[in-house]
């Protein structure tokens, strides 16, 4: 069973960034398709940003593209670094993955069997 631990959340000003890596543990990141999802207050669980890192393309949704980034920074960690943090961004951030069955990558919630806890991410304006 894969478990995942996502870190790096905090309280920032808005303008600042963040980096929320996401630790696998059996350490073959680069086999997995990961995407980032959040959480606001009182919202549904949105899609943030995602990979298929087995044949190396991403995928972002509209909010994210541009200030946000998704990467793979070691065997077992990938990370989403987050730029312009604006108010709107503050929610809870979950890191999921999955086994890649098609060379694309995966934007619905149903798609990923396994999941992190999260972390929280507070924007002041």
């Amino acid at each position: 069973q894969l478990e995942l631990v996502e870190s790096g959340g905090g309280l920032v000003q808005a303008g600042d960034s963040l980096r929320l890596p996401c630790v696998l543990s059996d350490s073959t990141a680069s086999t997995y398709a990961t995407a980032w999802f959040r959480q606001a207050p009182g919202m549904d669980r949105e899609f943030v940003a995602a990979s298929n890192w087995n044949v190396g393309i991403t995928g972002y949704s509209a909010f994210a593209r541009g200030r946000f980034t998704i990467s793979i920074d070691a065997s077992d960690t990938v990370s989403l670094q987050m730029n312009s943090l604006k108010p709107e961004d503050t929610a809870v951030y979950y890191c999921a993955a999955r086994r890649p069955e098609t060379n694309r990558w995966y934007k619905v919630e149903a798609e990923y069997p396994y999941w992190g806890q999260g972390t929280q991410v507070t924007v002041s304006s």
